[in-house]
């Protein structure tokens, strides 16, 4: 699942993509005069790993990894914004990053966001029902699907246009079938990162910027800066300012809540490897995401939980203590959860 960073210029925002991946933000990937963005990969971390490595002695570790969409920064007039945010579309998280220094006011900031995601959807979902009515005027034999499609539209039209996001609406099955290819960004869950001067801010102040959304305060300059330096020079400046690590991974974990993911394990002598999920996916979507031969040829999940393994030190004792499970198809895998999936070659 992609997460796409977006923010009005000098949010912050491209610090923030820097000091999450590692990677040095392309000024042409994400200019003013062009509409794309730049990608890159960060490792989510697992604290569980690495006691489990000591369990398993694995050749290989491999963590679970977010892809981080840095996008061109929006226009505080909102002219090209709709065209700027089509970019975000196919995210299935925003983190919104607003700054809160230089005279920049997050809350005016939220609401202009607001109002730019409304006006983006609005713009797919007005321009659909014309396009469905010109072809009323036509003889066509999908008459009767455009006027189901119009009754089902029209609603959450109403509400874009009163200002209300779809994820604050609720929609039936008929709606969310015709807007899944829209990919609407009132849908989407958010994160808002508030970016300030210095370690100083008591992160209280914008706890309430955005609810329900989670909201994060960090000086982003001061994080990128500390994360570039000798680590044992950045103890130094830490233990000066009075802060602690891992910073970087808080947010990540924030992220990863913010999309609706868990973690999941497979462990071995070759590899311990994390994975992601959907909550709520089963363990058929968990070996489909492995492998898809592990799917297509599904007896059985054996599970454990990790905890267990980790409290207990070896399978051999989780087993003595009937703690591994044998689940079928449709097993709602659990976050934390170690699987083995047992299936036909």
């Amino acid at each position: 699942m992609k997460i796409g960073l977006v923010g009005y210029q000098g949010s912050g925002k491209s610090t923030l993509f820097h000091w999450l991946t590692g990677v040095a933000p392309n000024p042409h990937a994400a200019s003013w005069a062009g509409h794309t963005g730049q990608s890159a990969m960060a490792t989510l971390p697992e604290p569980r790993v690495g006691p489990l490595c000591e369990i398993y002695k694995p050749k290989k570790v491999t963590l679970a990894a977010l892809e981080i969409d840095d996008t061109p920064g929006l226009s505080r007039d909102h002219r090209e914004n709709a065209a700027r945010l089509g970019t975000l579309r196919e995210a299935g998280c925003l983190v919104m990053v607003t700054a809160a220094f230089s005279g920049a006011d997050p809350v005016l900031d939220l609401a202009g966001f607001q109002e730019d995601l409304l006006l983006a959807d609005l713009q797919i979902v007005e321009g659909r029902i014309e396009r469905l009515r010109d072809s009323l005027k036509k003889p066509r034999p999908t008459r009767e699907q455009d006027l189901a499609e119009i009754v089902a539209l029209e609603p959450l039209h109403a509400a874009l246009e009163s200002g209300r996001s779809l994820v604050n609406v609720p929609m039936t099955p008929e709606q969310r079938q015709f807007t899944r290819s829209f990919r609407l960004l009132t849908e989407k869950p958010r994160l808002i990162v508030v970016n300030v001067a210095d370690y100083g801010t008591p992160p209280e102040k914008y706890a309430a910027l955005d609810p329900p959304h989670e909201v994060l305060v960090s000086p982003l300059s001061l994080e990128l800066e500390l994360s570039l330096m000798p680590e044992t020079d950045r103890a130094e400046f830490e233990r000066d300012l009075n802060v602690s690590g891992p910073r970087r991974d808080d947010f990540l974990r924030a992220m990863l809540r913010a999309t609706g993911q868990i973690l999941f394990f497979t462990c071995g002598q070759k590899e311990v490897r994390t994975w992601l999920l959907p909550a709520g996916g089963t363990a058929l979507d968990a070996a489909a995401n492995i492998h898809t031969d592990l799917a297509q040829g599904f007896v059985r999940a054996e599970v454990f939980r990790s905890e267990e393994l980790l409290r207990l030190g070896s399978e051999r004792e989780i087993k003595a203590h009937n703690l591994l499970r044998r689940e079928p198809k449709d097993y709602v895998v659990q976050e934390g959860d170690v699987l083995f999936i047992q299936h036909n070659a």
